[in-house]
């Protein structure tokens, strides 16, 4: 006589054929989603898939409460969890996902700190013109503003003449990629200290930025007692429109932060920090760009553009360019998931 099956396996086996086929097809549809076919599914396909994962739930709720055997347990959890990813998850591509940044989520993001960015510009102004008066006063002044490093031989001892043929180019590209790199990890150390000090309740940011704006104060007070202030402001602005946007951009996130850890209003503190940061995050994301452009400007546009007037015009055009692009109206942006 053959032995019956116990009870807990037959439960299983009725639990298992009255759903089944709901489960054989969401497995299918799965498979085919995760294949890369997930935009050939149909229509009636995508709305098949949360009704089917909702009822995946509720048999996998049910065979935990009642001990149903542990194989078919797993098999739910794991068919659940794939529904899960595709209903919740994210389907867009990396492309996708770069376009609604550079399109939409960089500039709305800037747009929402305009008032920071404003304070962050003002500061800036403030130490380049505080540096400048005190420099074109007392020339000593100029070493407590430019690091030797940074001045490079173009401090109060240099000739008018050496101080102008540092302006003037050069046609050899010979090591300008490597004097781009270097630039371009100088203000990115600058850019990226002035955001992260942004938590300390804003002060130190502010104070970087002063002081980012007394160096070039200072530079242009120098070359200005010599004569040399328009040349100077080509030489700085070709590449300088976009490095020092990009800087004001990085002190306005930090401004950001610190400001809503310093005064959150009615909402928790750190809630307020997470919210500043998810902005300032994103702003941060985008003055990286700003920032490989400027050093490439800097590297390589500023020694081979040697006409002042082509340096101005390059410029202004960068300027145009950069306030359409954060400023201007745009059509809201679309939902990517």
């Amino acid at each position: 006589m053959t032995e019956a099956p116990p009870s807990g396996l037959l439960k299983s086996q009725r639990f298992r054929q009255a759903r089944e086929d709901d489960w054989r097809r969401l497995e299918r549809l799965m498979d085919k989603a995760e294949k890369g076919s997930a935009a050939k599914l149909t229509d009636a396909e995508i709305l098949a898939v949360p009704v089917l994962y909702r009822s995946t739930l509720s048999a996998l709720s049910v065979a935990r409460e009642t001990s149903l055997d542990q194989g078919l347990i797993d098999y739910l959890e794991t068919l659940a969890a794939r529904a899960y990813f595709f209903v919740y998850g994210s389907r867009a591509t990396l492309q996708d996902r770069l376009t609604s940044f550079f399109r939409h989520d960089w500039p709305k993001a800037v747009q929402g700190i305009w008032r920071e960015t404003l304070i962050a510009a003002a500061l800036m102004a403030l130490g380049a013109v505080v540096a400048g008066w005190l420099v074109l006063h007392e020339p000593e002044w100029f070493y407590a503003f430019v690091p030797s490093d940074l001045g490079g031989g173009r401090d109060p001892t240099a000739s008018t003449a050496s101080l102008r043929a540092t302006l003037d180019g050069t046609d050899d590209a010979d090591g300008l990629s490597v004097f781009a790199a270097f630039l371009f990890t100088h203000n990115a150390q600058v850019a990226l200290l002035a955001f992260a000090l942004g938590f300390a309740l804003c002060l130190p940011t502010a104070l970087l930025v002063l002081y980012n704006g007394a160096t070039l104060g200072a530079f242009f007070a120098l070359f200005a007692s010599r004569g040399l202030g328009v040349e100077l402001g080509g030489w700085l602005l070709i590449h300088g429109v976009t490095e020092l946007f990009a800087v004001i951009l990085a002190g306005a996130a930090g401004l950001r932060i610190g400001w809503s850890v310093a005064f959150p209003g009615q909402k928790r503190r750190l809630d307020a920090a997470v919210e500043a940061g998810r902005t300032a995050g994103t702003v941060m994301g985008g003055v990286v760009v700003m920032l490989l452009l400027a050093g490439l400007l800097e590297g390589f546009g500023r020694q081979l553009i040697v006409d002042t007037g082509a340096r101005y015009a390059v410029a202004a055009a960068t300027a145009v360019v950069w306030g359409l692009y954060f400023y201007a109206r745009r059509r809201e942006a679309p939902h990517v998931r």
